[in-house]
């Protein structure tokens, strides 16, 4: 490809695909997501090997599994090895000017790697998570104006709807009943007045002056508030690159780092737990006179999919070491025949666990028990056709699939620790991390 054209990811941290209406969500959440991804691809089965915001970046960014780039935690001591691949550096060193909004250089020095520009939009704030959706986009269209006319390569992290779930008062009130969200009658979420997580959110955004909040409907409402209004924010955006002329030569694709649990499995308002809820994000690719408008694909994909697949888009070829496969054929519909066969995630922030997941099915090992006194078994298994909201744990019962699950996965685990130098199961000798850390 001997022309250069613009490539802007947007990940927005906390967004869990089934809160979109494209993916057929039924409250009108996110207009400007639905549109794009009607003018360009859906990808209905995009997961991430690792949860949650610092091992799923950097899975995102090398195109390796944790496994291999060895940062398994958010929070702990792995630092990444400078030899390991960078999307922006090698976009960089392809001839683009790199950029990234963002703020997670200050948690880890290689989220800087490769960028020429780094616009860090939080600094006025305590707390990066506050960073506005209209402090975003400003950083990012200031830019544009003045450097837009090279090729770029632009990274942007949206934190809404990351928790607290603070949306603007304008987004108050949307997608909720009215009654009232303060009731002693409503008991949905007593566990979680009880919950050892969250403290912070308990004692801060989830009280009134009526009362703490009692109605897990109410906080539902607000993540999706919080939804709309980055929503609101992406569709600016896309105005502001279709008045510069940049709509037509950028490559926009959206998805996020991983999801949220609002209440599933007794996970409030958090994202950790190997649930579809959590690892199950939205990926969204759109441009105009490249891509088709209105394919979906079926497929099932890995974040560490997605930095190939962009340098593929634009003529580059992959970084060596990179371990994600190119789902760029699939995208334009050259070829149908493409994903995997099943995906690999771990956690070990507020869980240490594995998860072995297909089409049909997903396995579930907890390596060691949680600080959020679930107490989940040390297995789960779950039918996925039958059972999508993972409700039925069926490792009791099905113990031949259990068994033959569980050997698969041990398998891949010995023989990518082997690969990467390690005595073990990284997961089962680092345990838990924020758990531990508070």
């Amino acid at each position: 490809m001997s022309e250069k054209f613009n490539v802007m990811l947007i990940v927005i941290d906390a967004l869990r695909a089934d809160h979109l209406g494209c993916y057929g969500y039924s409250h009108a959440t996110s207009p400007t997501l639905d549109a794009l991804a009607a003018d360009g691809v859906l990808g209905e089965n995009l997961f991430a090997p690792a949860i949650p915001t610092q091992p799923s970046f950097t899975t995102l960014y090398t195109g390796q599994h944790p496994l291999t780039h060895g940062v398994i935690a958010h929070g702990g001591e792995a630092m990444l090895a400078p030899t390991a691949p960078s999307l922006a550096e090698h976009f960089l060193h392809g001839g683009y000017h790199t950029c990234a909004v963002d703020n997670l250089w200050r948690a880890r020095p290689w989220f800087g790697r490769g960028f020429v520009d780094y616009l860090d939009p939080s600094l006025k704030h305590t707390l990066p998570v506050a960073v506005t959706c209209e402090e975003m986009n400003d950083s990012i269209i200031k830019w544009l104006r003045v450097f837009g006319a090279d090729p770029f390569f632009m990274l942007i992290h949206y934190w809404d709807p990351h928790y607290p779930l603070l949306p603007p008062p304008q987004y108050r009130g949307r997608f909720y009943d009215g009654r009232n969200p303060t009731d002693r009658g409503n008991h949905s979420l007593d566990r979680w007045w009880q919950h050892p997580v969250g403290l912070l959110a308990r004692n801060t955004w989830l009280r009134t002056p009526a009362g703490r909040i009692t109605d897990a409907d109410y906080v539902r409402a607000l993540y999706d508030q919080e939804i709309r209004y980055v929503d609101d924010g992406v569709s600016s955006l896309m105005q502001a690159l279709e008045e510069m002329g940049l709509s037509q030569r950028t490559l926009v694709l959206i998805m996020a780092d991983h999801g949220a649990s609002m209440t599933e499995h007794d996970i409030f308002f958090e994202h950790y737990g190997l649930y579809d809820a959590t690892t199950h994000v939205p990926l969204i690719v759109r441009w105009p006179g490249h891509l088709p408008a209105g394919r979906r694909l079926p497929h099932l994909l890995r974040a560490n999919d997605v930095a190939p697949t962009l340098l593929e888009a634009v003529g580059l070829p992959a970084a060596r070491g990179m371990e994600g496969t190119s789902f760029w054929p699939l995208l334009t519909g050259e070829s149908d025949e493409g994903g995997h066969d099943w995906v690999i995630s771990l956690e070990c922030s507020w869980q240490a666990s594995w998860s072995l997941r297909t089409r049909e099915h997903k396995l579930i090992l907890n390596r060691e028990l949680d600080p959020c006194r679930h107490f989940w078994p040390s297995r789960e298994l779950y039918n996925l056709q039958k059972d999508p909201l993972e409700t039925h744990d069926l490792a009791q019962t099905e113990t031949h699939l259990a068994d033959d699950m569980t050997a698969q996965l041990e398998a891949w685990i010995a023989a990518g620790a082997a690969a990467a130098g390690l005595p073990g199961d990284p997961v089962a000798a680092q345990g838990i991390t924020l758990g531990r850390r508070g």
